[in-house]
């Protein structure tokens, strides 16, 4: 059987916590083991971006730099009757060029400063304001739209 390319877009390491237990370093090493490119996608945060692209850099591999955003039902900016949304919806955000990258970083700030509640948040409407150079997709079974399927809710 022939070697089918395959590119993670999906992966946690140690920051993300609970969640991830891999170090960047296992991770980028596992990806140069036949991989053209990883994306990391840790919780809420990029605290592993440098050292991760650093590493795909010197072993070879395209990093994709993104992050697994917690996205409120409503604004951030509403700090009425937080405990509705202690969570938010999963979302992965990859960056796809440079204005991407700018864009989580920005995203990544306002969510743990200004968004942190239980966990750092964006919503829709910051989204919407810095989704320039991103790709965005469903993410896990903690996604708005995996939640929708599984309750039987196929709108759109």
């Amino acid at each position: 059987m022939a070697n089918i390319p395959f590119t993670h877009l999906h992966v946690h390491s140690q920051y993300s916590i609970i969640d991830g237990q891999a170090s960047v370093a296992a991770l980028v090493n596992k990806a140069a083991d036949g991989m053209t490119a990883v994306a990391l996608t840790d919780h809420g945060n990029m605290l592993g971006i440098k050292e991760f692209f650093d590493l795909c850099r010197k072993k070879g591999v395209k990093p994709i730099m993104g992050v697994e955003a917690y996205v409120a039902e409503r604004s951030i900016a509403d700090k009425s009757d937080k405990n509705l949304d202690r969570s938010g919806r999963h979302l992965i955000l990859l960056a796809k060029n440079r204005t991407g990258y700018r864009n989580l970083l920005k995203l990544t700030s306002i969510a743990s400063v200004e968004g942190f509640f239980y966990r750092p948040r964006i919503d829709k409407q910051l989204l919407e304001q810095y989704h320039e150079g991103l790709i965005v997709t469903s993410a896990c079974l903690g996604g708005e739209v995996p939640q929708k399927i599984m309750k039987g809710d196929r709108r759109r």
